[in-house]
């Protein structure tokens, strides 16, 4: 199973301290989501910039381009309930393609030099 990092900037802009649940999930273009909410961040963020770290690990449907989705909830209800405070969509961020087996034919043809002489 993949696991993804995730670094996000939040930039909080209310004038006070506000308590956000981080979410991410991946989307296919098939419109199935893939998530993982027990890695979901709930944290404080202080007014102004605040660089945070989380991860996502999951299973990935079909062989297909998936796009990120990173979202900030309300903090106070449970994440996808309440209010969203702010979202935003990386297209294309991951794609799942088949593992190709790899099949060689190799010969040498020269090398050279075939005498080295050393200090």
């Amino acid at each position: 199973m993949p696991k993804f990092t995730i670094k996000v900037l939040v930039v909080n802009y209310s004038g006070a301290p506000v308590k956000v649940h981080v979410g991410a999930s991946l989307v296919g273009a098939d419109q199935r989501e893939y998530y993982n909410t027990r890695e979901d961040v709930t944290q404080v963020f202080p007014v102004g910039r605040t660089l945070i770290t989380r991860y996502l690990t999951t299973d990935l449907g079909k062989n297909q381009k998936y796009n990120l989705v990173v979202a900030l909830w309300e903090g106070e209800k449970p994440i996808g309930h309440g209010l969203k405070y702010a979202s935003k969509t990386l297209i294309n961020a991951v794609e799942k393609k088949k593992k190709i087996v790899a099949k060689f034919g190799l010969s040498i043809r020269e090398f050279s030099p075939g005498i080295f002489y050393g200090e």
